[in-house]
């Protein structure tokens, strides 16, 4: 048995799994799911955006791209 990876968009997805049933082929969808530490992260900022600890690009370029 081969195993076939394929990542299509959610027009191709419809259409591959209709033909995937159509031709009674067994198949699993697994949805892709970001690590925790990842989705931690997103929410620390949200966070920190909604309690306005932002900085401007600016200022993001002073503190941490200018040279010393």
């Amino acid at each position: 048995m081969s195993t076939f990876v394929i990542h299509p968009n959610v027009e191709q997805e419809k259409i591959v799994k209709a033909f995937l049933e159509a031709l009674d082929i067994p198949f699993e969808i697994e949805d892709e799911k970001l690590p925790a530490y990842v989705l931690e992260g997103i929410a620390r900022g949200q966070e920190d955006f909604k309690a306005g600890r932002t900085i401007t690009l600016e200022e993001f370029k002073k503190r941490f791209l200018s040279s010393k």
